[in-house]
């Protein structure tokens, strides 16, 4: 839920800056005198769709990739005493850490 949140946030945060330098750069007006109105609104919404949509497409791949280009092998069940000796350390190492 957090990482929702921060997208949220940081989509509306790029949408908001973006307003301000199109309008700052005047693209309003230009896009008025090329005939297509002052069309900001729809450049805004067509930014916040492709950015979503390219929030989603990373989320969807990032583990996948990091996975890939690590080499990184998931061990669902420890078949080894080295294997059973690294997944004690992780976990005893992650409650030390939260305090658990």
């Amino acid at each position: 839920m957090k990482r929702i949140l921060l997208f949220a946030a940081t989509n509306l945060a790029v949408l908001t800056l973006l307003s301000v330098v199109l309008n700052l750069l005047g693209v309003d007006q230009w896009l008025y005198r090329q005939g297509a109105g002052p069309n900001v609104q729809a450049l805004l919404v067509f930014s916040a769709v492709f950015g979503v949509g390219g929030f989603f497409s990373s989320l969807a791949m990032s583990k996948w990739m990091a996975k890939t280009t690590m080499g990184v092998q998931v061990i669902e069940q420890a078949a080894t005493d080295q294997q059973r000796w690294l997944l004690s350390t992780v976990g005893r190492l992650s409650r030390q850490t939260v305090g658990l």
